[in-house]
């Protein structure tokens, strides 16, 4: 049986642009829906361990919330053209200086205030491999957009496969050399969608290394995890120790660290796991990519109340976002520790996947 697929309008930007949404059903109950204005994630719903649908995804079925509220900005949105920070918000690439917008005071975040996360892509309903039902999701990002050189295509492709298997990949093409960096941003809570905390979660993690930071979340060196709170090789939940006195943590607020995955060539390999012990309710991430931010809501403030009523507080979800290391177009050093390069060129397409699977876990 093949997942189906509903088109709808969502809503209407400020500029008179209709802005589209797609929602997918997996025969397993698994229900993911999406929207064009920032080509993300607007709500993700999965059987637990008695086959009972619920919500996993901060989100919220208004699009003027993801216009209006600070703390959904990010919410579920593909993340570009470099997700992560950007010190000071500037970088050289063969000898020119570039200069970003500042959005995240003393840096560049996620792309600046124009960020693909702030922008109407094109949907178009598709078809994949084996009959899994999608969406493709089309973007021009023109020369010069906040600051960035080249004109770039983008396009992120979203499948739902009929064992309730949700891939993302990203595709790019540029006319000029740039850094591009993609990810999604979407924030989990495996046991109620958000309402409640996701420091009894448990989260594991393959990284043997994580890029301590400065005070304004620019990375300042790899250290390893082993006797650390950074330690998730053997898995532990959120809150265990989120609250050592570590200044990396306090900092923080929590944590909101670059990860990094052992090598694996550019095939798909487990980033993280996630689950909830009371629902049953499991998320496995998989990626092309080397490496992976976690992002423990430190700054949710409970301004949005999304799906069901569900206020979103500080730890109230989890993010694992799949990306290239902080800052690395301006850390040449990162590169050489095999973090990779984020300077794409002409004739050089940019790619990533990442994968998300669920499952539930019986009693």
């Amino acid at each position: 049986m093949t997942p189906d697929l509903e088109t709808r309008r969502w809503g209407t930007l400020p500029d008179g642009q209709d802005v589209g949404l797609f929602v997918l059903r997996a025969p397993n109950g698994l229900t993911v829906t999406l929207g064009e204005y920032g080509a993300r994630l607007l709500r993700v719903q999965v059987p637990d361990r008695h086959g009972v649908p619920g919500d996993v995804l901060l989100g919220h079925p208004d699009l003027e919330v993801y216009l209006t509220q600070e703390d959904a900005l990010y919410f579920g949105a593909t993340i570009g053209r470099v997700a992560n920070r950007i010190a000071r918000g500037r970088f050289k690439l063969d000898g020119t200086a570039y200069r970003l917008p500042i959005n995240d005071p003393p840096n560049h975040l996620h792309g600046g205030p124009g960020g693909f996360h702030s922008v109407k892509w094109l949907g178009t309903p598709t078809t994949g491999e084996g009959g899994t039902r999608g969406v493709t999701f089309c973007l021009h990002s023109p020369d010069g957009e906040d600051g960035y050189p080249g004109a770039v295509d983008v396009t992120a492709r979203y499948t739902l496969s009929d064992d309730g298997v949700l891939t993302l990949e990203c595709w790019a093409d540029t006319d000029a050399p740039t850094p591009l960096s993609l990810t999604n941003h979407a924030y989990w809570n495996l046991a109620d969608g958000g309402a409640g905390s996701v420091l009894d979660h448990t989260l594991s993690l393959p990284a043997s290394e994580f890029l301590a930071v400065d005070d304004t979340a620019i990375p300042t060196a790899m250290l390893g995890v082993a006797g650390t709170p950074f330690d998730f090789r053997e898995g532990k939940t959120l809150g265990q120790d989120i609250a050592a006195p570590s200044p990396q943590l306090q900092g923080a607020g929590g944590y909101d660290h670059h990860f990094v995955l052992p090598d694996s060539g550019g095939e798909l390999r487990r980033a993280a796991a996630l689950a909830d012990p009371g629902s049953g309710r499991q998320l496995e991430v998989w990626t092309t990519e080397h490496g992976v931010q976690l992002y423990s809501g430190n700054f949710l403030s409970g301004q949005v109340v999304g799906w069901a009523g569900a206020r979103y507080r500080q730890h109230s979800a989890v993010c694992l976002e799949t990306q290239q290391a902080p800052d690395a177009v301006n850390q040449p050093w990162l590169d050489r520790l095999g973090t990779g390069s984020v300077i794409v060129r002409p004739g050089q397409q940019y790619r990533t996947q990442t994968q998300w699977r669920f499952s539930a876990h019986p009693e």
